[in-house]
């Protein structure tokens, strides 16, 4: 993500991962709440309980539940989005630097794009646990005679499951943040190889949206079954000596195949991916234009 010429700081790429994450977030909250409530669904869900995609889900929401209640849940993501997506940038650029060292390359290839965004993405994952799991509680319609927001959550989770369960869903979050990652990153890079070169601001900053929207969209195609499994390994409450239904990631992924069909693993798709896709292109334009304000400033 780096340019190669002037190496930006740790300090600024964390920055400029902050700012990108919650102009993001902002924008697109609603779709990631119609997004868990579809995956949270099974095969027994029922009547007003049952949505029929996205639109389905926005109506019966909005109706039955308010408007307001698409941004419940929000203050989770919002603490998250700061430290996560700007432990996305700064990992990325720092596992670059690393990998091209080790490898002797003096440029960011396809293959060490794919690698350094996976990377990135297991350590973006411990960052995220604690927070994606309030956030997943706070949005399933169960939730709204349960917890009283996000403090709330987490005393309860800590009363009645422990402190570790706090982490509940690692390994599913790892195996989500590690594909979307690979994909996000490794096809920026294939996609910014192929776009016409730009000279004005405004022409990179269309190519930033550009590759960044469809790293998204390929990012989305590839971990949407781990984040429908993710969604309901941290809905679970765990129950001493009990092994819970959905428990780890793998094994999971194959239940809800063999129990809803193999369609199922992409519940949410389309509300996921049109937040994931634009949303994509979003925070590598505000990225790109937080470094490029920095160099400005610097110059």
């Amino acid at each position: 993500m780096s340019d190669k010429q002037t190496p930006i700081p740790f300090s600024v790429t964390f920055v400029a991962g902050a700012i990108a994450g919650i102009s993001e977030i902002l924008t697109m909250y609603p779709l990631d709440v119609v997004k868990t409530r579809v995956q949270l669904q099974d095969h027994t869900a029922v009547g007003n309980d049952r949505y029929n995609g996205m639109v389905d889900c926005f109506k019966k929401i909005i109706k039955q539940e308010g408007f307001s209640r698409l941004y419940r849940g929000i203050s989770a993501p919002i603490l998250m989005e700061a430290p996560k997506r700007a432990t996305k940038f700064a990992a990325n650029d720092e596992w670059g630097k690393i990998y091209r060292k080790a490898f002797g390359s003096t440029e960011q290839t396809q293959a060490l794009s794919v690698l350094t965004g996976a990377t990135a993405g297991a350590t973006e994952s411990f960052v995220v646990v604690p927070f994606e799991l309030v956030k997943i509680r706070l949005q399933d319609k169960a939730s709204a005679g349960k917890y009283n927001g996000m403090i709330d959550v987490v005393r309860k989770i800590v009363a009645n499951e422990g402190v570790l369960a706090m982490y509940n869903g690692l390994e599913s979050t790892m195996w989500r943040h590690v594909t979307w990652n690979a994909g996000y990153f490794g096809v920026i890079h294939q996609v910014k190889s192929l776009l016409p070169k730009q000279e004005t601001k405004q022409g990179k900053m269309l190519n930033d949206l550009v590759a960044g929207s469809i790293g998204g969209t390929v990012g989305t195609m590839l971990n949407t079954p781990f984040d429908v499994v993710k969604s309901r390994i941290q809905n679970t409450t765990r129950v001493p000596g009990v092994t819970p239904k959905y428990n780890w990631t793998l094994p999971s992924v194959a239940l809800v195949a063999r129990e809803e069909g193999f369609g199922a693993l992409y519940k949410g798709f389309i509300p996921k991916v049109l937040r994931l896709g634009p949303g994509g292109g979003i925070l590598l334009v505000v990225f790109t234009a937080v470094v490029d304000y920095w160099k400005a400033m610097k110059a």
